[in-house]
């Protein structure tokens, strides 16, 4: 789930999905036949809340797995990412005067990297054409300098095959950051969650503090969600990933 927008509505419709389900079952129980009320399909409800219950745990679970992975492995890229910036920068400025435009357009990068993708403004960094074009005008900078000798001339070789390394591992965390748990499983559960809610409503007695237990359940649920949800969109919402990293590149490349 990419759209920060979407880890907001689906945990606000989940909610009221299961307050309605678990409210309306529990007014219109009253009001149902009396072969709708018998000791046997309350056991066959029962029967087959149950049933959902171990389903959804089991789902809910891989989730949580996935997007914890998710989460993890961005992060782990991220870090590897900075270091792959730090080596590039440390490697131009080895080579000489020549790289000082080079570096500057990869300082004005990584500005770029941090405004675009830990802003929330742009949307995922691999949509961020800004920062990709920014990218591009480091390489065409180091493409135009002119080796001297030999030794510059290995320089120069390293330092592009340095800066395609940077290149990959930008579009290894741009990839990710798009989440991984696909929107079917998604709409499997909150269905399956709605039904059980239903059940919750059957039944049972019509007071306030039943109300007050469903409508309290219903948001403990969706907020869990929620939180499954912005995990596996790295990028965005309060669990994010640091950007001290690259904040740290640019820190070390201004000294």
């Amino acid at each position: 789930m990419a759209n920060g927008m979407l880890e907001v509505i689906i945990p606000f419709l989940l909610f009221f999905s299961l307050v309605l389900a678990s409210l309306g079952s529990l007014l219109i129980y009253k009001r149902l036949p009396l072969h709708h009320r018998d000791e046997e399909t309350h056991a066959t409800v029962k029967l087959a809340t149950n049933l959902f219950v171990v389903m959804t745990s089991l789902v809910l679970g891989l989730m949580i797995s996935t997007a914890k992975g998710t989460f993890e492995s961005i992060e782990r890229n991220v870090h590897t990412f900075a270091t792959d910036l730090i080596v590039l920068d440390r490697s131009l400025s080895q080579y000489g005067q020549e790289t000082n435009e080079a570096r500057q357009r990869l300082v004005t990068y990584i500005d770029q990297e941090l405004t675009g993708t830990w802003s929330g403004k742009s949307g995922p960094s691999i949509n961020d054409v800004a920062a990709e074009r920014l990218l591009i005008d480091v390489g065409n900078s180091l493409r135009s300098i002119k080796p001297k000798d030999s030794d510059q001339l290995d320089l120069w070789r390293d330092l592009l095959e340095r800066f395609q390394k940077v290149t990959e591992q930008r579009w290894v965390v741009a990839e990710q950051s798009e989440g991984t748990i696909p929107s079917p499983l998604i709409i499997v559960v909150v269905v399956w969650l709605v039904l059980i809610f239903a059940s919750f409503g059957y039944r049972a007695p019509r007071n306030i503090v039943v109300v007050g237990v469903l409508v309290v359940a219903a948001a403990l649920v969706s907020g869990a969600i929620y939180l499954i949800l912005d995990m596996d969109a790295p990028f965005s919402g309060p669990i994010q990933v640091s950007s001290a990293p690259l904040q740290r590149v640019i820190d070390d490349m201004q000294q």
